[in-house]
């Protein structure tokens, strides 16, 4: 599940439309319960932050109708993030579902801006409002809750859905590492998620996940990987 394995329509091929399934949902997809996907917003540097985001459709974020369509999607921004202050300051931007387990690691643990609003590996986004909702402190950290309405979605590419542990693996990889440090977390805990993180990757891993923990790796200082990383 890489982002070199796509299928369906090509690059040039986009369908454009703010009812982008055939049930006039204005998200693509079908959403339920957290969905990893990675936002882009506008920076007063007149740049693209990417951002992993976690995008909520069900439990105490959001409600369901009978349907089987959110009533609401939420997500939530911890500390002071570049994601935090650019919805403050827009009040906007642009929710990414990418296959790429490359970006999706830069996105979570780096300082990730390109010129561009739309990563090349996205395969559909949605141009959202960001309306902070709630918030609260937690351990000292202060989380704030966004409501996101979609205003248009993009399908770049329809996919086949393949399941590869090692893409979920580098995923919950960067949740673990972002919670490196912070207070309410067990720090070695963490570094084992991580250590099972590359263990997953090195026996179901593809190029692109291999890849993507080694950059894990590069980006974490407060963890040393107690088994080799797997090459290419």
């Amino acid at each position: 599940m890489t982002g070199d394995d796509r299928a369906g329509a090509s690059d040039g091929d986009h369908a454009p439309s703010a009812d982008a399934d055939s049930d006039g949902e204005p998200w693509p997809a079908r959403l339920r319960g957290v969905t990893e996907t990675v936002v882009a917003t506008l920076g007063p540097n007149d740049r693209w932050n990417h951002a992993a985001l976690g995008v909520h459709a069900d439990g105490s974020a959001s409600t369901r109708d009978g349907d089987d369509h959110p009533d609401a999607v939420t997500a939530f921004t911890y500390g002071n993030t570049r994601t935090r202050r650019n919805f403050h300051g827009r009040g906007e931007g642009v929710v990414q579902f990418t296959r790429d387990p490359v970006d999706f690691a830069n996105a979570a643990l780096s300082v990730y801006e390109t010129s561009d609003s739309i990563l090349e590996s996205a395969d559909a986004w949605v141009r959202v409002t960001a309306t902070q909702v709630d918030a609260r402190d937690e351990d000292g950290t202060r989380v704030e809750t966004w409501r996101l309405d979609p205003v248009e979605a993009t399908v770049r590419r329809r996919v086949v859905p393949v399941v590869n542990r090692g893409h979920a693996a580098v995923v919950d990889a960067t949740v673990a590492a972002s919670r490196l440090g912070v207070p309410g977390f067990d720090d070695d805990a963490l570094r084992d998620r991580l250590d099972r993180a590359v263990d997953v990757v090195a026996t179901c891993g593809g190029d692109r996940e291999r890849a993507a923990i080694r950059r894990v790796d590069a980006l974490v200082d407060d963890w040393t990987p107690t088994t080799d990383l797997p090459g290419d």
